[in-house]
């Protein structure tokens, strides 16, 4: 790309406390919100985004958490997960094209609850403050949608 930009993934994973609409959109939009602020990821720079679930999670596409925060021209696509038996279940996954001039290296991946157990060698988070972050979560939501 002429500007230096290439397209980079940026992986996630949470676990969801019940097959609900509202348990779902929460889950995604925390998981969302961490890679966005870990990664200090613009959406005008987010190429596409894959969401996906286990099979024992059907009551909203995951996507619509991206979309109520404001991710409105963004290519997104929700899918299952193949089912692996003994496979972490409740589980939401996020696959972000993003394009950066970052290497590789420097890309923070995101996992959360449960799901640290699915790459615990990536799980260098610091101590999430939940309230702050529900509370940046609600401003991006209540920003203006171009």
């Amino acid at each position: 790309m002429a500007d230096g930009k290439v397209c980079r993934g940026v992986r996630g994973a949470t676990t969801v406390e019940a097959n609900s609409r509202d348990a779902i959109l929460k889950a995604t939009r925390q998981l969302l919100a961490l890679i966005v602020r870990r990664n200090n990821i613009d959406p005008k720079d987010v190429a596409s985004a894959i969401f996906t679930v286990t099979r024992d999670l059907n009551a909203e596409f995951p996507a619509l958490a991206a979309r109520q925060m404001g991710w409105l021209d963004v290519p997104l696509l929700c899918g299952y997960e193949i089912e692996v038996p003994g496979g972490l279940m409740s589980c939401v996954r996020i696959l972000v094209h993003w394009n950066t001039d970052r290497d590789q290296n420097e890309i923070h991946h995101v996992y959360i609850h449960d799901a640290v157990a699915l790459r615990p060698d990536l799980c260098r988070l610091p101590p999430v403050d939940w309230h702050e972050l529900e509370s940046w979560i609600t401003e991006q939501m209540a920003k203006p949608k171009d």
